[in-house]
Protein backbone atom coordinates (compact mmCIF):
# COMPACT_ATOMS: atom_id res chain seq x y z
CA UNK A 1 0.00 0.00 0.00
CA UNK A 2 1.18 3.13 -0.76
CA UNK A 3 0.90 6.49 0.96
CA UNK A 4 -1.82 7.81 -1.70
CA UNK A 5 -3.92 4.61 -1.28
CA UNK A 6 -4.44 4.94 2.79
CA UNK A 7 -5.84 8.26 2.41
CA UNK A 8 -8.64 6.94 0.29
CA UNK A 9 -11.91 6.39 1.22
CA UNK A 10 -15.22 4.84 0.39
CA UNK A 11 -16.04 4.66 -3.21
CA UNK A 12 -12.58 6.20 -4.47
CA UNK A 13 -10.75 2.96 -2.59
CA UNK A 14 -13.59 0.17 -4.19
CA UNK A 15 -12.92 1.83 -7.79
CA UNK A 16 -9.02 1.50 -7.24
CA UNK A 17 -9.83 -2.21 -5.76
CA UNK A 18 -12.05 -2.60 -8.95
CA UNK A 19 -8.96 -1.41 -10.85
CA UNK A 20 -11.66 0.96 -12.78
CA UNK A 21 -8.77 3.90 -12.26
CA UNK A 22 -5.17 4.20 -10.67
CA UNK A 23 -4.70 5.35 -7.09
CA UNK A 24 -3.35 8.75 -8.07
CA UNK A 25 -6.33 9.83 -10.21
CA UNK A 26 -8.53 8.63 -6.96
CA UNK A 27 -6.24 10.78 -4.65
CA UNK A 28 -6.83 13.40 -7.14
CA UNK A 29 -10.28 12.91 -8.09
CA UNK A 30 -11.08 12.68 -4.27
CA UNK A 31 -9.56 16.01 -3.18
CA UNK A 32 -11.56 17.87 -5.96
CA UNK A 33 -14.38 16.66 -5.82
CA UNK A 34 -14.20 17.60 -2.10
CA UNK A 35 -13.56 20.82 -2.80
CA UNK A 36 -15.98 21.90 -5.27
CA UNK A 37 -18.89 19.81 -3.41
CA UNK A 38 -19.62 17.57 -6.07
CA UNK A 39 -19.44 13.63 -6.04
CA UNK A 40 -16.54 11.39 -6.77
CA UNK A 41 -18.63 9.67 -9.91
CA UNK A 42 -19.41 12.83 -11.71
CA UNK A 43 -15.81 14.47 -11.49
CA UNK A 44 -14.54 11.39 -12.80
CA UNK A 45 -16.92 11.00 -15.35
CA UNK A 46 -17.45 14.61 -16.48
CA UNK A 47 -13.20 15.22 -17.02
CA UNK A 48 -13.64 11.69 -19.40
CA UNK A 49 -11.19 9.76 -16.45
CA UNK A 50 -13.43 6.69 -16.27
CA UNK A 51 -16.42 4.75 -17.64
CA UNK A 52 -19.85 5.36 -16.04
CA UNK A 53 -21.15 2.37 -16.31
CA UNK A 54 -18.54 0.96 -14.71
CA UNK A 55 -18.27 3.05 -12.04
CA UNK A 56 -21.73 2.36 -11.26
CA UNK A 57 -21.29 -1.61 -11.06
CA UNK A 58 -18.90 -0.93 -8.82
CA UNK A 59 -20.60 1.32 -6.63
CA UNK A 60 -24.06 -1.29 -6.64
CA UNK A 61 -20.94 -4.48 -5.81
CA UNK A 62 -20.03 -2.38 -2.81
CA UNK A 63 -23.56 -1.41 -1.49
CA UNK A 64 -25.56 -4.04 -2.73
CA UNK A 65 -28.05 -2.31 -4.82
CA UNK A 66 -29.50 -2.71 -8.65
CA UNK A 67 -28.56 -0.35 -11.06
CA UNK A 68 -31.40 0.93 -13.14
CA UNK A 69 -31.04 1.84 -17.01
CA UNK A 70 -32.00 5.19 -17.35
CA UNK A 71 -32.81 5.35 -20.55
CA UNK A 72 -35.67 3.26 -20.31
CA UNK A 73 -37.40 5.97 -18.60
CA UNK A 74 -39.79 8.60 -20.23
CA UNK A 75 -38.55 12.33 -18.63
CA UNK A 76 -42.83 12.42 -19.62
CA UNK A 77 -43.16 10.02 -17.22
CA UNK A 78 -41.39 11.37 -14.32
CA UNK A 79 -43.20 13.15 -11.61
CA UNK A 80 -43.30 16.91 -12.31
CA UNK A 81 -42.28 19.45 -9.17
CA UNK A 82 -41.83 17.71 -6.47
CA UNK A 83 -38.46 18.38 -6.07
CA UNK A 84 -37.12 21.79 -6.75
CA UNK A 85 -34.35 22.81 -9.73
CA UNK A 86 -31.75 23.91 -7.39
CA UNK A 87 -31.71 21.19 -5.40
CA UNK A 88 -31.43 18.51 -8.44
CA UNK A 89 -28.69 20.43 -9.66
CA UNK A 90 -26.68 20.54 -5.94
CA UNK A 91 -27.46 17.08 -5.89
CA UNK A 92 -27.32 15.50 -9.43
CA UNK A 93 -30.26 13.64 -8.60
CA UNK A 94 -33.64 13.19 -10.20
CA UNK A 95 -37.26 12.14 -9.00
CA UNK A 96 -38.40 8.70 -10.52
CA UNK A 97 -41.92 7.70 -9.32
CA UNK A 98 -43.85 8.07 -6.78
CA UNK A 99 -45.93 5.25 -4.51
CA UNK A 100 -48.05 6.90 -1.47
CA UNK A 101 -45.64 9.05 1.02
CA UNK A 102 -42.44 7.37 -0.75
CA UNK A 103 -39.81 8.88 -3.30
CA UNK A 104 -37.76 7.27 -5.59
CA UNK A 105 -35.09 9.08 -7.16
CA UNK A 106 -31.47 8.05 -8.84
CA UNK A 107 -28.39 9.07 -8.05
CA UNK A 108 -25.25 7.81 -9.15
CA UNK A 109 -22.92 8.20 -6.03
CA UNK A 110 -25.25 6.11 -3.16
CA UNK A 111 -22.64 7.68 -0.55
CA UNK A 112 -24.34 11.13 -0.93
CA UNK A 113 -26.52 10.85 2.57
CA UNK A 114 -26.89 14.63 2.69
CA UNK A 115 -28.84 15.06 -0.58
CA UNK A 116 -31.54 12.12 0.66
CA UNK A 117 -31.75 13.76 3.78
CA UNK A 118 -31.76 17.17 2.43
CA UNK A 119 -34.62 16.22 -0.40
CA UNK A 120 -36.42 14.65 2.84
CA UNK A 121 -36.83 18.01 4.48
CA UNK A 122 -37.98 19.78 1.46
CA UNK A 123 -40.91 17.08 0.25
CA UNK A 124 -41.84 16.15 3.52
CA UNK A 125 -41.42 12.37 1.87
CA UNK A 126 -39.51 9.25 2.63
CA UNK A 127 -36.71 9.10 -0.11
CA UNK A 128 -35.45 5.66 -1.50
CA UNK A 129 -32.42 5.84 -3.41
CA UNK A 130 -31.76 3.92 -6.92
CA UNK A 131 -28.40 3.55 -8.29
CA UNK A 132 -27.87 4.88 -11.92
CA UNK A 133 -25.09 5.50 -14.66
CA UNK A 134 -23.78 9.09 -14.09
CA UNK A 135 -23.92 10.10 -17.96
CA UNK A 136 -27.26 9.28 -18.12
CA UNK A 137 -28.24 10.63 -15.08
CA UNK A 138 -26.88 13.85 -16.81
CA UNK A 139 -28.94 13.58 -19.83
CA UNK A 140 -31.82 12.72 -18.08
CA UNK A 141 -31.60 16.36 -15.67
CA UNK A 142 -30.96 18.38 -18.45
CA UNK A 143 -34.45 16.84 -20.39
CA UNK A 144 -36.46 16.89 -17.25
CA UNK A 145 -35.71 20.32 -16.40
CA UNK A 146 -36.44 21.48 -20.45
CA UNK A 147 -39.52 19.77 -19.78
CA UNK A 148 -40.60 21.45 -16.97
CA UNK A 149 -39.88 25.29 -17.77
CA UNK A 150 -42.76 26.35 -19.35
CA UNK A 151 -40.66 29.57 -20.52
CA UNK A 152 -38.25 27.74 -22.69
CA UNK A 153 -40.94 25.05 -23.96
CA UNK A 154 -43.59 27.35 -25.13
CA UNK A 155 -41.82 29.80 -27.70
CA UNK A 156 -45.06 32.18 -27.77
CA UNK A 157 -44.10 32.81 -23.87
CA UNK A 158 -40.10 33.91 -23.94
CA UNK A 159 -39.98 36.85 -22.99
CA UNK A 160 -37.68 39.04 -24.88
CA UNK A 161 -36.54 42.26 -23.76
CA UNK A 162 -35.58 45.58 -25.95
CA UNK A 163 -38.65 46.10 -28.15
CA UNK A 164 -38.56 49.17 -29.40
CA UNK A 165 -39.76 50.68 -33.32
CA UNK A 166 -40.32 54.12 -32.29
CA UNK A 167 -37.13 55.68 -34.41
CA UNK A 168 -36.07 56.77 -37.60
CA UNK A 169 -37.70 57.42 -40.76
CA UNK A 170 -41.46 57.50 -40.11
CA UNK A 171 -42.48 56.06 -43.68
CA UNK A 172 -39.87 53.09 -44.00
CA UNK A 173 -39.76 52.71 -40.05
CA UNK A 174 -43.69 51.38 -40.53
CA UNK A 175 -42.86 48.98 -43.59
CA UNK A 176 -40.07 47.60 -40.80
CA UNK A 177 -42.19 47.61 -37.58
CA UNK A 178 -44.61 45.53 -39.70
CA UNK A 179 -43.14 43.08 -40.76
CA UNK A 180 -41.16 42.44 -38.00
CA UNK A 181 -44.30 42.09 -35.72
CA UNK A 182 -45.33 39.58 -38.67
CA UNK A 183 -46.17 36.30 -35.94
CA UNK A 184 -45.18 33.71 -37.95
CA UNK A 185 -41.67 35.94 -38.18
CA UNK A 186 -41.52 36.56 -34.78
CA UNK A 187 -41.90 32.43 -33.79
CA UNK A 188 -39.42 31.45 -36.09
CA UNK A 189 -36.42 34.14 -34.52
CA UNK A 190 -37.73 32.92 -31.18
CA UNK A 191 -37.13 29.57 -31.90
CA UNK A 192 -33.97 29.89 -33.26
CA UNK A 193 -32.72 31.88 -30.29
CA UNK A 194 -34.01 29.10 -28.22
CA UNK A 195 -32.89 26.22 -29.88
CA UNK A 196 -29.76 27.76 -30.32
CA UNK A 197 -28.90 28.04 -26.14
CA UNK A 198 -30.37 24.38 -25.46
CA UNK A 199 -28.30 22.95 -28.35
CA UNK A 200 -25.38 25.19 -26.41
CA UNK A 201 -24.17 27.33 -29.60
CA UNK A 202 -22.08 29.97 -28.96
CA UNK A 203 -23.20 32.23 -32.22
CA UNK A 204 -26.29 32.51 -34.22
CA UNK A 205 -25.10 33.50 -38.23
CA UNK A 206 -28.22 34.80 -40.42
CA UNK A 207 -27.21 35.30 -43.89
CA UNK A 208 -28.34 36.35 -47.12
CA UNK A 209 -27.19 35.37 -50.38
CA UNK A 210 -28.41 35.88 -53.97
CA UNK A 211 -30.77 33.17 -54.01
CA UNK A 212 -30.78 31.88 -50.72
CA UNK A 213 -30.74 32.42 -46.81
CA UNK A 214 -28.98 30.55 -44.36
CA UNK A 215 -29.09 30.51 -40.54
CA UNK A 216 -25.93 28.77 -38.92
CA UNK A 217 -25.26 27.97 -34.99
CA UNK A 218 -21.43 27.71 -33.97
CA UNK A 219 -21.63 24.58 -31.45
CA UNK A 220 -18.15 23.51 -30.21
CA UNK A 221 -16.10 26.16 -32.23
CA UNK A 222 -17.47 24.81 -35.80
CA UNK A 223 -20.29 26.33 -37.61
CA UNK A 224 -23.19 24.38 -38.64
CA UNK A 225 -26.11 25.35 -41.11
CA UNK A 226 -29.30 24.52 -39.10
CA UNK A 227 -32.19 25.86 -41.51
CA UNK A 228 -32.70 27.72 -45.03
CA UNK A 229 -35.72 29.94 -44.52
CA UNK A 230 -36.89 31.25 -48.30
CA UNK A 231 -34.50 33.97 -49.40
CA UNK A 232 -38.15 36.38 -49.48
CA UNK A 233 -38.48 36.41 -45.35
CA UNK A 234 -34.38 37.91 -45.34
CA UNK A 235 -35.80 42.15 -44.91
CA UNK A 236 -38.57 40.25 -42.36
CA UNK A 237 -35.98 38.30 -40.10
CA UNK A 238 -33.21 41.23 -40.50
CA UNK A 239 -36.32 43.34 -39.25
CA UNK A 240 -37.12 41.40 -36.46
CA UNK A 241 -33.92 40.93 -35.10
CA UNK A 242 -32.97 44.68 -35.38
CA UNK A 243 -35.92 46.15 -33.33
CA UNK A 244 -35.30 43.14 -30.55
CA UNK A 245 -31.88 44.56 -30.54
CA UNK A 246 -32.97 48.23 -30.22
CA UNK A 247 -31.31 48.89 -33.83
CA UNK A 248 -32.34 51.89 -36.02
CA UNK A 249 -34.43 49.50 -38.45
CA UNK A 250 -33.92 52.46 -41.47
CA UNK A 251 -30.49 52.13 -41.27
CA UNK A 252 -29.44 49.34 -43.35
CA UNK A 253 -26.22 51.18 -45.00
CA UNK A 254 -22.95 50.89 -42.09
CA UNK A 255 -22.86 48.43 -39.55
CA UNK A 256 -24.98 48.45 -35.83
CA UNK A 257 -24.30 47.06 -32.64
CA UNK A 258 -26.80 46.04 -29.97
CA UNK A 259 -28.02 43.65 -27.55
CA UNK A 260 -31.26 41.22 -26.79
CA UNK A 261 -32.15 40.46 -23.06
CA UNK A 262 -33.80 36.98 -23.26
CA UNK A 263 -35.57 35.96 -19.74
CA UNK A 264 -35.63 32.19 -20.00
CA UNK A 265 -37.20 32.21 -16.35
CA UNK A 266 -37.93 34.05 -13.26
CA UNK A 267 -33.97 32.75 -12.35
CA UNK A 268 -32.00 33.07 -15.31
CA UNK A 269 -31.49 35.65 -18.57
CA UNK A 270 -29.38 35.36 -21.49
CA UNK A 271 -27.62 37.98 -23.13
CA UNK A 272 -27.18 38.29 -26.79
CA UNK A 273 -24.51 40.67 -28.65
CA UNK A 274 -25.88 41.62 -32.00
CA UNK A 275 -23.90 43.07 -35.14
CA UNK A 276 -25.26 44.17 -38.46
CA UNK A 277 -22.82 44.35 -41.71
CA UNK A 278 -24.38 45.35 -45.15
CA UNK A 279 -23.31 42.70 -47.20
CA UNK A 280 -24.35 42.75 -51.29
CA UNK A 281 -27.36 40.81 -50.81
CA UNK A 282 -28.89 42.39 -47.47
CA UNK A 283 -27.66 42.57 -43.84
CA UNK A 284 -25.89 39.61 -42.34
CA UNK A 285 -26.81 39.51 -38.42
CA UNK A 286 -24.52 37.79 -36.17
CA UNK A 287 -25.63 36.99 -32.26
CA UNK A 288 -22.73 35.69 -29.94
CA UNK A 289 -24.18 34.24 -27.13
CA UNK A 290 -23.47 35.82 -23.25
CA UNK A 291 -24.36 33.10 -20.78
CA UNK A 292 -23.64 35.07 -17.37
CA UNK A 293 -23.18 31.25 -15.58
CA UNK A 294 -20.26 30.50 -18.12
CA UNK A 295 -18.47 33.30 -16.23
CA UNK A 296 -18.48 31.71 -12.71
CA UNK A 297 -18.17 28.07 -13.49
CA UNK A 298 -14.59 27.87 -11.41
CA UNK A 299 -11.30 27.24 -11.99
CA UNK A 300 -11.67 23.55 -11.95
CA UNK A 301 -14.15 23.37 -15.27
CA UNK A 302 -11.87 25.44 -17.19
CA UNK A 303 -9.02 22.79 -17.60
CA UNK A 304 -5.87 23.77 -16.26
CA UNK A 305 -3.22 20.92 -15.73
CA UNK A 306 -2.65 20.99 -11.55
CA UNK A 307 0.77 23.00 -12.20
CA UNK A 308 -1.01 25.56 -14.36
CA UNK A 309 -4.09 26.30 -12.29
CA UNK A 310 -1.39 26.67 -9.06
CA UNK A 311 0.47 29.61 -10.91
CA UNK A 312 -2.49 30.88 -12.08
CA UNK A 313 -3.91 31.16 -8.46
CA UNK A 314 -0.30 32.11 -7.09
CA UNK A 315 -0.54 35.10 -9.60
CA UNK A 316 -3.79 36.05 -9.12
CA UNK A 317 -2.82 36.76 -4.88
CA UNK A 318 0.24 38.62 -5.46
CA UNK A 319 -0.43 42.39 -4.68
CA UNK A 320 0.66 43.66 -7.87
CA UNK A 321 1.78 42.64 -11.40
CA UNK A 322 0.46 41.89 -14.37
CA UNK A 323 -1.54 38.42 -16.18
CA UNK A 324 -1.98 39.03 -19.59
CA UNK A 325 -4.61 36.62 -21.41
CA UNK A 326 -3.28 35.48 -25.16
CA UNK A 327 -5.03 33.59 -28.06
CA UNK A 328 -7.22 33.98 -31.00
CA UNK A 329 -10.93 35.66 -31.25
CA UNK A 330 -13.47 32.72 -29.53
CA UNK A 331 -10.37 31.04 -27.32
CA UNK A 332 -12.07 31.30 -23.60
CA UNK A 333 -9.68 34.58 -22.93
CA UNK A 334 -12.52 36.76 -21.23
CA UNK A 335 -13.70 33.29 -19.51
CA UNK A 336 -10.06 33.19 -18.11
CA UNK A 337 -10.32 36.56 -16.93
CA UNK A 338 -13.49 36.28 -15.34
CA UNK A 339 -13.53 33.80 -13.73
CA UNK A 340 -9.76 35.28 -12.05
CA UNK A 341 -11.79 38.00 -11.37
CA UNK A 342 -14.65 36.59 -9.45
CA UNK A 343 -11.84 34.68 -7.49
CA UNK A 344 -10.70 38.26 -6.29
CA UNK A 345 -14.06 39.57 -6.10
CA UNK A 346 -14.17 40.25 -2.36
CA UNK A 347 -15.76 43.50 -0.44
CA UNK A 348 -12.19 44.25 0.45
CA UNK A 349 -11.42 45.14 -2.95
CA UNK A 350 -11.80 47.31 -5.70
CA UNK A 351 -11.68 46.00 -9.02
CA UNK A 352 -12.38 47.92 -12.27
CA UNK A 353 -12.50 46.80 -15.59
CA UNK A 354 -13.02 48.50 -19.08
CA UNK A 355 -13.85 46.25 -21.83
CA UNK A 356 -15.09 46.24 -25.81
CA UNK A 357 -18.26 45.70 -24.96
CA UNK A 358 -18.91 44.45 -21.59
CA UNK A 359 -19.97 41.07 -22.36
CA UNK A 360 -21.14 39.89 -18.52
CA UNK A 361 -22.27 41.53 -16.22
CA UNK A 362 -20.47 40.87 -12.39
CA UNK A 363 -22.15 42.05 -9.41
CA UNK A 364 -19.64 44.04 -7.14
CA UNK A 365 -17.23 44.65 -10.31
CA UNK A 366 -17.22 48.14 -11.67
CA UNK A 367 -17.42 47.57 -15.36
CA UNK A 368 -16.90 50.08 -18.50
CA UNK A 369 -17.82 49.88 -21.56
CA UNK A 370 -14.86 51.53 -23.87
CA UNK A 371 -16.53 53.97 -26.50
CA UNK A 372 -13.89 55.34 -29.04
CA UNK A 373 -16.50 58.06 -30.89
CA UNK A 374 -16.92 59.95 -27.30
CA UNK A 375 -13.30 59.89 -26.91
CA UNK A 376 -13.12 56.95 -23.82
CA UNK A 377 -10.84 54.34 -24.67
CA UNK A 378 -8.87 51.58 -23.01
CA UNK A 379 -6.25 54.17 -21.83
CA UNK A 380 -8.22 56.41 -21.12
CA UNK A 381 -10.52 54.35 -18.58
CA UNK A 382 -7.45 53.20 -17.64
CA UNK A 383 -5.98 56.74 -16.12
CA UNK A 384 -9.71 57.14 -14.63
CA UNK A 385 -9.43 53.89 -12.85
CA UNK A 386 -5.61 55.02 -11.02
CA UNK A 387 -7.25 57.72 -9.84
CA UNK A 388 -10.00 55.70 -8.12
CA UNK A 389 -8.12 53.72 -5.09
CA UNK A 390 -8.54 50.45 -7.64
CA UNK A 391 -6.80 46.93 -6.16
CA UNK A 392 -7.58 45.19 -9.38
CA UNK A 393 -7.78 46.65 -12.88
CA UNK A 394 -8.96 44.30 -15.77
CA UNK A 395 -8.10 45.62 -19.86
CA UNK A 396 -10.38 44.03 -22.34
CA UNK A 397 -7.08 44.50 -24.85
CA UNK A 398 -3.93 46.20 -25.23
CA UNK A 399 -3.61 47.16 -27.95
CA UNK A 400 -1.40 50.61 -28.07
CA UNK A 401 1.81 51.56 -26.60
CA UNK A 402 0.26 54.09 -24.31
CA UNK A 403 -2.34 51.49 -22.84
CA UNK A 404 0.30 49.19 -22.57
CA UNK A 405 2.47 52.13 -20.90
CA UNK A 406 -0.25 52.83 -18.46
CA UNK A 407 -1.03 49.28 -17.26
CA UNK A 408 2.71 48.79 -16.74
CA UNK A 409 3.12 51.79 -14.93
CA UNK A 410 -0.67 50.61 -12.59
CA UNK A 411 1.54 47.22 -12.44
CA UNK A 412 4.25 48.53 -11.00
CA UNK A 413 2.75 50.99 -8.32
CA UNK A 414 0.79 48.93 -6.09
CA UNK A 415 -2.08 47.43 -8.41
CA UNK A 416 -2.76 43.80 -9.72
CA UNK A 417 -3.30 44.43 -13.67
CA UNK A 418 -5.27 41.85 -16.00
CA UNK A 419 -5.73 42.04 -19.77
CA UNK A 420 -5.19 40.17 -23.32
CA UNK A 421 -3.56 40.16 -26.45
CA UNK A 422 -4.06 38.96 -29.53
CA UNK A 423 -0.85 36.83 -30.03
CA UNK A 424 -0.37 32.64 -30.98
CA UNK A 425 1.98 32.33 -28.14
CA UNK A 426 3.27 33.29 -24.70
CA UNK A 427 6.46 34.10 -25.88
CA UNK A 428 5.63 35.97 -28.71
CA UNK A 429 3.33 38.11 -26.23
CA UNK A 430 6.93 39.69 -24.60
CA UNK A 431 8.39 40.08 -28.11
CA UNK A 432 5.02 41.95 -29.25
CA UNK A 433 5.13 44.49 -26.36
CA UNK A 434 8.70 44.78 -27.38
CA UNK A 435 7.66 45.91 -30.45
CA UNK A 436 5.10 48.19 -29.58
CA UNK A 437 8.05 50.23 -27.68
CA UNK A 438 7.60 49.33 -24.33
CA UNK A 439 11.22 49.17 -22.96
CA UNK A 440 12.54 45.35 -21.66
CA UNK A 441 12.82 46.47 -18.06
CA UNK A 442 9.63 47.78 -17.77
CA UNK A 443 8.09 44.56 -19.38
CA UNK A 444 10.38 42.24 -17.07
CA UNK A 445 9.96 43.78 -13.65
CA UNK A 446 6.12 43.94 -13.70
CA UNK A 447 4.79 41.38 -15.98
CA UNK A 448 4.17 37.83 -13.47
CA UNK A 449 2.40 35.43 -15.90
CA UNK A 450 1.25 34.43 -19.60
CA UNK A 451 -1.20 32.34 -20.31
CA UNK A 452 -1.63 31.23 -24.44
CA UNK A 453 -5.04 29.05 -24.78
CA UNK A 454 -7.16 27.68 -26.95
CA UNK A 455 -10.33 25.64 -26.97
CA UNK A 456 -9.97 21.88 -28.23
CA UNK A 457 -14.03 19.87 -28.51
CA UNK A 458 -14.37 17.34 -25.67
CA UNK A 459 -15.09 13.57 -26.76
CA UNK A 460 -18.79 12.52 -25.83
CA UNK A 461 -18.03 10.41 -23.12
CA UNK A 462 -21.09 8.27 -24.30
CA UNK A 463 -19.96 7.16 -27.05
CA UNK A 464 -15.88 7.73 -28.02
CA UNK A 465 -14.20 4.49 -28.97
CA UNK A 466 -10.26 3.49 -28.70
CA UNK A 467 -8.13 3.30 -31.77
CA UNK A 468 -4.54 1.67 -32.05
CA UNK A 469 -2.14 4.46 -33.32
CA UNK A 470 1.38 3.27 -34.20
CA UNK A 471 3.96 4.20 -31.82
CA UNK A 472 5.82 5.94 -35.00
CA UNK A 473 2.88 7.95 -35.24
CA UNK A 474 2.33 9.01 -31.80
CA UNK A 475 6.38 10.18 -31.78
CA UNK A 476 5.74 12.37 -35.06
CA UNK A 477 2.89 13.93 -32.97
CA UNK A 478 5.20 15.09 -30.29
CA UNK A 479 4.78 12.05 -27.63
CA UNK A 480 8.12 11.03 -25.87
CA UNK A 481 8.95 7.29 -25.74
CA UNK A 482 8.43 7.49 -21.94
CA UNK A 483 4.75 8.54 -22.63
CA UNK A 484 4.47 6.12 -25.20
CA UNK A 485 5.39 3.39 -23.21
CA UNK A 486 3.19 4.29 -20.69
CA UNK A 487 0.88 2.50 -22.44
CA UNK A 488 -2.10 5.69 -22.28
CA UNK A 489 -5.47 4.60 -24.68
CA UNK A 490 -6.18 7.26 -27.67
CA UNK A 491 -10.08 7.40 -28.39
CA UNK A 492 -11.25 8.63 -31.44
CA UNK A 493 -15.45 10.35 -31.84
CA UNK A 494 -17.87 7.84 -33.10
CA UNK A 495 -21.12 9.88 -32.69
CA UNK A 496 -24.95 9.81 -31.00
CA UNK A 497 -27.78 11.49 -30.42
CA UNK A 498 -26.53 12.79 -27.25
CA UNK A 499 -23.37 14.86 -28.61
CA UNK A 500 -22.34 16.60 -32.16
CA UNK A 501 -20.49 14.14 -34.73
CA UNK A 502 -18.39 12.33 -31.39
CA UNK A 503 -17.84 15.65 -29.44
CA UNK A 504 -19.84 16.89 -27.03
CA UNK A 505 -18.55 20.58 -25.02
CA UNK A 506 -15.45 22.16 -25.32
CA UNK A 507 -11.94 22.46 -22.80
CA UNK A 508 -9.49 24.52 -22.17
CA UNK A 509 -5.54 23.87 -23.52
CA UNK A 510 -3.22 25.90 -22.04
CA UNK A 511 0.58 27.29 -22.14
CA UNK A 512 0.94 29.04 -18.47
CA UNK A 513 4.59 30.81 -18.45
CA UNK A 514 5.70 32.39 -14.90
CA UNK A 515 8.33 35.19 -15.72
CA UNK A 516 11.44 33.73 -14.01
CA UNK A 517 14.56 35.59 -13.60
CA UNK A 518 15.94 33.64 -16.28
CA UNK A 519 13.00 34.90 -18.57
CA UNK A 520 13.41 38.24 -17.07
CA UNK A 521 16.55 38.12 -18.31
CA UNK A 522 16.61 37.07 -21.75
CA UNK A 523 13.76 39.91 -22.22
CA UNK A 524 16.07 42.15 -20.82
CA UNK A 525 18.28 41.22 -23.78
CA UNK A 526 15.55 41.64 -26.29
CA UNK A 527 15.74 37.95 -26.91
CA UNK A 528 13.15 36.66 -29.86
CA UNK A 529 10.21 34.33 -29.22
CA UNK A 530 12.14 31.12 -30.33
CA UNK A 531 14.93 31.80 -27.50
CA UNK A 532 12.25 32.41 -25.00
CA UNK A 533 9.94 29.55 -26.32
CA UNK A 534 13.22 27.64 -25.53
CA UNK A 535 13.74 28.79 -21.85
CA UNK A 536 10.42 28.26 -21.07
CA UNK A 537 10.43 24.36 -22.03
CA UNK A 538 13.96 24.37 -20.33
CA UNK A 539 11.65 25.36 -17.11
CA UNK A 540 9.75 23.12 -17.17
CA UNK A 541 6.69 24.60 -19.07
CA UNK A 542 4.10 23.16 -21.09
CA UNK A 543 3.55 24.86 -24.91
CA UNK A 544 0.30 24.61 -26.13
CA UNK A 545 0.94 21.67 -28.28
CA UNK A 546 2.22 19.45 -25.01
CA UNK A 547 -0.45 20.76 -23.31
CA UNK A 548 -3.46 19.54 -25.68
CA UNK A 549 -1.21 15.98 -25.83
CA UNK A 550 -1.85 15.55 -22.27
CA UNK A 551 -5.64 15.95 -23.14
CA UNK A 552 -5.72 13.27 -25.15
CA UNK A 553 -3.54 10.77 -23.59
CA UNK A 554 -6.29 11.47 -20.33
CA UNK A 555 -8.91 10.25 -23.36
CA UNK A 556 -10.87 13.77 -22.97
CA UNK A 557 -10.15 14.79 -26.81
CA UNK A 558 -8.93 13.04 -29.86
CA UNK A 559 -5.47 13.23 -31.74
CA UNK A 560 -7.07 15.22 -34.84
CA UNK A 561 -8.30 17.66 -32.47
CA UNK A 562 -4.95 18.21 -31.29
CA UNK A 563 -3.86 18.74 -34.33
CA UNK A 564 -6.98 20.93 -35.42
CA UNK A 565 -6.10 23.51 -32.72
CA UNK A 566 -1.71 23.66 -32.03
CA UNK A 567 -0.60 22.80 -35.59
CA UNK A 568 1.16 26.02 -37.01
Amino acid sequence: MTASSTTLTGLARKFVQDQIIDEEIAAKAQTHALENRVSIVTHLVTNGQADAKALAFSAAQEFGMPVLDLSAFSTESLPEKVIEEKLIRKHHTLPLFRRGNRLFIAVSDPTNIQAQDEIKFHTGLSIDAVLVEDDKLSVAIDKYLDSQDTSMGDLDDADLEGIDVDSGDDQEQEVSASDADDAPIVKYVNKMLLDAIKGGASDLHFEPYEKAYRVRYRTDGILHEVSRPSIKLAPKISARLKVMSQLDISERRVPQDGRIKMKLSKTKAIDFRVNTLPTLWGEKIVLRILDPSSAKMGIDALGYEEVQKEMYMEALHQPQGMILVTGPTGSGKTVSLYTGLNILNTPERNISTAEDPVEINLEGINQVNVNNKVGLGFAEALRSFLRQDPDIVMVGEIRDLETASIAIKAAQTGHMVMSTLHTNSAPETLTRMLNMGVPAFNIATSVSLIIAQRLARRLCSSCKEPIDVPKEQLEKMGYTKEQIDSGFTVYQPKGCDKCNNGYKGRLGIYEVVKITPKISQLIMNEASSIEIAAAAAEEGFNDLRKSALLKAMEGVTSLSEVDRVTKD
